[in-house]
């Protein structure tokens, strides 16, 4: 999946992108989304950036929650964050993805395409 970086996303990105979220590898999806989800490009997400995730896949998803997004953001970096330092580098994203199916199944969630694709 190769971007322009322009800040746009042009047809056939858009066409790459939902291609991948539809068709992909899981290891594929998830770097997609890590890629997605760092905001600010610095190659790591950090717990500000993963609790607006969380935010808003909630918001989307609506629902009851037992734990709060804070909750889950403190609960998410302390099983995945390995080396402790605050940050999720993509290894580390996509590793602790495979391994806590708790995390996974909110990561694969919050771009399920499967409901737009049926009315398409």
């Amino acid at each position: 999946f190769v971007s322009s970086q322009d800040g746009y996303i042009d047809f056939m990105e858009y066409v790459a992108a939902l291609s991948l979220v539809l068709r992909g590898k899981m290891e594929q999806k998830l770097r997609w989304y890590f890629k997605l989800y760092d905001v600010d490009g610095n190659g790591c997400i950090d717990r500000h950036e993963l609790l607006n995730i969380i935010k808003a896949i909630r918001a989307i998803n609506g629902g009851d929650h037992e734990t709060s997004a804070e909750e889950f953001t403190n609960r998410v970096f302390d099983r995945i964050d390995v080396n402790g330092d605050g940050e999720l580098s993509l290894d580390e994203f996509v590793e602790g993805a495979r391994k806590d199916e708790e995390f996974m199944e909110v990561m694969m969630k919050s771009l399920d395409l499967s409901h737009i694709v049926a009315m398409i």
